[in-house]
């Protein structure tokens, strides 16, 4: 009957190990639960998993029971050792009088032990990548039937570390092909360099804030490993689909192409170079006419006028040219010079600004017009489409869900979809705080020039006023000082302390 228990019981301690092996995706908590498990097992003491390390020629204590601190051994030394390089099961009641007993390897820090069974860990390609030492058992020695037990272990042990090696090369594979991406895209728009993981580890800041002190509806709130993984994927490749819009709106600088404000300039100069070519007609015929010297200067003097006038229009036109980070006004001049006209070379008359020329320099707030700022908008459609091709595993089946919602907002004003606050996630409510924060601070956009840290607080402020961002997600990002704690104190090119939050 006592038997009969014994066996159940290993058994059971087996069943607990196979139920580990599919719920434990943590590999050193997983061989700590097994070497608990080996040791319940066959009744040793203690036991100790090591870990072939081909590279080094070595054998390596992972995972040890008792005294003791890590162990590294050249393969062949000790029992262990021998073990990892012939492959073979050796089962020892006297273990310091066999050859192959080293007091250094196989004492592991504690007493001449009384007996030793030391099992190899074989893959399923019959490779050994380590050995389970079981020390001392409590009664009697290691019999058949700990050896079954323990060769069992060790294969399943085996087959879930492979695993894991195996999962970890495709993961750091996976991780490359993101980060060649990001460099991918970047590259496209070298001003923009390191903004896809700023935004990454901005949002992922902000995630810690939210488990530390969110109120309201994300009090409590806690992230999984994969919802770690998925934001963090998603934060790096959101703009990724700008592969799909054409550079030259992607680094527009300024709300005409420079090739376009070179031709206005030009227009401008020429039309100077025609008022004067009139004027010295009008001066001529003066001449001959006899009107006198009060005459001619003063039709110098009205010259001088129409041309410093249109020096201060184009002054004014290049002022217009330069985008605002804020919607603004001021254009109504623009309707002015539109209406001056000067003669061209076909002797006709021609307006100064085109009816498109006006509309463009009249943007209140970028330098994209409407039809450029859908293009742009497009990389969020594109973007999904590039991430839904991806075979993802259902731990991170969200992440394309997630990069699709970073320019949504609350109010139904966002895009591509213009959901409303019910349909976004806290994933994509934390990137899009970050991904306006980063957009508005960085230093190497041609576009704009970077708002200090304050000014972007107080933007983003109006954006949560306004109903279109997270409030309290908004209020972590500032009282947890998640850009500091990211950029560091540089950040502050203002004084943090003179902007109070509402």
């Amino acid at each position: 009957m006592y038997e009969l228990e014994r066996r159940v019981g290993k058994l059971t301690s087996l069943l607990e190990v196979a139920r580990a092996l599919t719920a434990e995706r943590d590999l050193d908590r997983l061989l700590e639960i097994v070497i608990a498990e080996a040791a319940r097992i066959v009744d040793a003491e203690r036991c100790t998993l090591y870990l072939v390390d081909r590279n080094a020629g070595q054998l390596w204590s992972k995972i040890a029971q008792g005294p003791g601190g890590e162990v590294r051994v050249p393969l062949g030394v000790g029992v262990a050792g021998y073990v990892a390089r012939v492959g073979q099961l050796v089962n020892l009641s006297n273990p310091s009088s066999d050859p192959r007993f080293d007091r250094n390897m196989d004492r592991g820090g504690g007493p001449e032990p009384r007996s030793l069974l030391c099992v190899p860990m074989k893959s399923p390609r019959g490779e050994v990548i380590g050995v389970i030492v079981a020390v001392n058992k409590r009664a009697g020695a290691f019999d058949a039937q700990d050896e079954e037990l323990l060769e069992v272990l060790a294969g399943q042990v085996a087959v879930a570390t492979e695993n894991a090696h195996l999962y970890g090369e495709i993961e750091r594979l996976f991780d490359g092909f993101v980060r060649a991406a990001v460099v991918a895209i970047e590259s496209r728009d070298p001003s923009t360099a390191g903004h896809s993981q700023r935004v990454a580890d901005l949002t992922l800041a902000l995630m810690d804030a939210v488990e530390q002190g969110a109120r309201g509806p994300w009090a409590g709130r806690v992230f999984t490993a994969d919802e770690r993984i998925s934001l963090r994927y998603a934060a790096l490749l959101h703009d990724f689909g700008k592969v799909g819009v054409r550079e030259q709106v992607l680094t527009k600088a300024n709300k005409l192409f420079p090739w376009e404000m070179e031709v206005l300039e030009l227009r401008f100069q020429y039309a100077k170079k025609s008022l004067e070519a009139e004027s010295l007609k009008r001066r001529i015929h003066l001449l001959r006419t006899g009107a006198g010297q009060s005459a001619i200067e003063r039709e110098e003097s009205a010259c001088q006028a129409q041309l410093q006038e249109l020096d201060a229009m184009f002054d004014f036109v290049r002022s217009c040219n330069r985008p605002a980070v804020l919607s603004g006004g001021g254009f109504e001049r623009l309707r002015e010079v539109r209406r001056r006209f000067y003669r061209g070379p076909d002797g006709k008359e021609q307006p100064l600004l085109s009816d498109a020329e006006v509309e463009r320099l009249s943007i209140q707030r970028g330098s994209l017009s409407p039809d450029e700022l859908r293009e742009i908008q497009s990389h969020v459609s594109h973007t999904v489409r590039f991430l839904n091709q991806i075979p993802w595993t259902s731990q991170l089946r969200r992440v394309p869900d997630i990069a699709a919602g970073h320019h949504e907002r609350l109010d139904g004003s966002g895009y591509p979809l213009g959901l409303l606050a019910p349909q976004i996630g806290i994933e994509a409510r934390m990137m899009a705080i970050a991904d306006v924060y980063d957009a508005l601070t960085a230093a190497d956009r041609p576009y704009k020039k970077a708002v200090p840290h304050d000014s972007a607080l107080r933007i983003l402020q109006t954006e949560v006023d306004g109903g279109r961002m997270d409030a309290e997600l908004f209020r972590l990002f500032v009282e947890a000082e998640v850009p500091i704690r990211v950029l560091g104190r540089e950040v502050l090119l203002q004084g943090r302390n003179s902007w109070p939050l509402k």
